[in-house]
């Protein structure tokens, strides 16, 4: 395993060397890291392998690491698997025992793969069962249709008849027979469809039955998986991994490429440094190949500051960390309805749950006027964007706005600086978007279960490198702008940490509601504010 160490030629001097190891929640990796990871990316660019489909784009990471001798030398990982191995020359093994998996995990996956079947089979006859109870509904209500059809005839004709002056025995005999004729149609008809809904109940049992066996079994199974992690800290004490999350692991919990090698270099004797984690592959999910991204917050959150126990380590960036003055947010416009502000960067539209993360705009705003009553803000921006903002007095104003935000009858500009440089003056942004469930707060594109996402965008100033842009959200999903930036045209917002690249710590999202246009909700006056961007 010595041999995953590769050492730097030449040494760093000292003064290069953190004396307390970068957070690897942090944006901008140390430059010693980045050293590492510009040898790892030139290694990636001349491989004349590529990821395979199944990799299709993945995080790869570098652990600077000192020895005992003071050396400074770095690991290699990856996450999960690379081209379908677990274990690759030169980069660090996972986290668990392959012997150990192997000798339960082959049966269990086929278990689990019969338990599928089984599920699909049993959707399959539900789907049927429920299939065959419509058709009969139908069929049923046909034939009662034409029995009344026939039985209404039957008794026009007798009507006919006692209008003629017929002997009314017969005809009263026939009218009683037609009765009973509807009663058992009716009963039997009942019959039927209460041995169908019989059926459907006890497919659907069986379903349920099937889904919950292979849930079951399925937790069972990643139980003993994770059971099988080694999650070692710096003291050498071990952390079993369901202890550290609040409810189940996420699935892939310990293959992301930090925690593995964090695990390697205690297994090594070394002491960790710095890291760096960098996206290679086909984009995905927002990421660029070849740029820096920080550890993962949704399943290394909790691993990888257990991991760190017992070293210094700087504290990871916190939202909010730094808010604004007292002065903010400034009013731009307010009335007996309406409060319009001008959000500044590094303050919440909402308040979150504890700590730091209460202070918002709307948490201001209460405490500035405490008659302001039910909801304040009506729409949000970014923690990291700025500009424009509404907001409302009362839940009846509350209200009406948001059903002109509903009605798009509310138009919003928004000012950016793009990393990169546009071909096209024009244009407009249509990808779906969703929740990166592995890495809140991460947006991603979404083709199967996204919500639609729509984004215009006019050009303003071109300059080398940077394109400055009018963004025009026609739907107001979360980090819209932002993805549509990155993914829709391969150009992040400048200072964009989730989806893009910060070129300094300092660095703010180029992102500005510069613009907004509405009626006003209760006397209809236009109203027309702006704010220029401060970038």
């Amino acid at each position: 395993m010595s041999s995953l160490l590769r050492w730097f030629a030449p040494q760093p001097a000292p003064r290069e060397v953190p004396t307390v190891m970068p957070s690897p929640f942090a944006e901008v990796p140390h430059p010693l890291a980045a050293r590492a990871a510009d040898e790892l990316r030139a290694e990636l660019a001349a491989d004349p392998r590529p990821l395979d489909d199944a990799d299709g784009g993945k995080m790869f990471g570098v652990l600077v690491v000192r020895d005992g001798a003071g050396r400074i030398g770095y690991l290699r990982g990856f996450s999960g698997m690379l081209r379908g191995a677990w274990e690759v020359d030169g980069f660090v093994p996972p986290l668990f025992e392959r012997a150990e998996r192997a000798a339960f995990w082959p049966a269990g996956e086929a278990e689990l793969a019969e338990l599928t079947a089984a599920c699909a089979r049993a959707a399959v006859a539900l789907d049927d069962a429920i299939a065959s109870e419509r058709a009969l509904a139908a069929r049923l209500q046909r034939e009662r249709a034409a029995c009344e059809v026939r039985l209404a005839a039957q008794q026009r004709a007798r009507h006919a008849a006692r209008v003629a002056g017929a002997d009314p025995a017969p005809l009263d005999a026939a009218s009683r027979a037609d009765g009973r004729e509807r009663r058992a149609l009716i009963a039997a008809h009942r019959a039927l469809i209460a041995d169908q809904a019989e059926i459907v109940a006890t497919t659907r049992a069986a379903h349920a039955a099937s889904e919950a066996s292979r849930a079951a079994r399925s937790r069972a199974l990643y139980a003993e998986i994770g059971a099988g992690y080694r999650v070692v800290d710096a003291r050498g004490h071990r952390h079993a991994l369901h202890a550290l999350f609040d409810g189940p692991p996420p699935g892939g919990a310990g293959d992301c490429a930090a925690p593995k090698l964090l695990a390697a270099a205690y297994a090594l004797g070394v002491t960790p440094v710095a890291v760096a984690e960098l996206w290679w592959g086909r984009p995905e999910r927002g990421r660029v190949p070849g740029r820096y991204y920080p550890a993962c917050r949704g399943k290394c959150g909790p691993l990888v500051p257990a991991q760190l126990t017992g070293l210094a380590v700087e504290p990871a960036p916190e939202f909010g960390a730094a808010p604004p003055g007292p002065d903010q947010p400034r009013v731009v416009f307010a009335d007996r309805w309406l409060i319009v502000v001008d959000k500044p960067v590094g303050l919440l539209s909402v308040p979150g749950r504890s700590g730091r993360l209460r202070d918002a705009v709307a948490t201001r705003l209460r405490a500035r006027d405490p008659g302001i009553d039910g909801p304040v803000v009506v729409h949000r921006l970014d923690l990291d964007a700025s500009g424009l903002l509404v907001c409302a007095r009362d839940l009846d104003t509350y209200k009406r706005v948001q059903a002109a935000f509903a009605r798009r009858a509310i138009d919003k500009r928004y000012c950016a600086v793009l990393d990169g440089e546009l071909a096209d003056d024009h244009g407009t942004i249509a990808l779906p978007l969703g929740a990166d469930f592995d890495d809140r707060p991460r947006q991603q594109i979404d083709h199967v279960h996204g919500k639609p996402a729509l984004t215009g965008y006019r050009v303003l100033a071109r300059a080398p490198g940077r394109t400055r842009v009018e963004f025009t959200p026609h739907t107001g999903r979360t980090h819209q702008l932002r993805v549509h930036a990155a993914s829709g045209l391969g150009a992040p917002i400048v200072g964009d940490r989730l989806y893009g690249r910060v070129a300094a710590p300092a660095e703010r999202l180029h992102l500005h509601a510069v613009a907004l246009a509405l009626a006003h909700p209760h006397t209809g006056a236009a109203l027309e504010l702006t704010s220029p961007p401060p970038f």
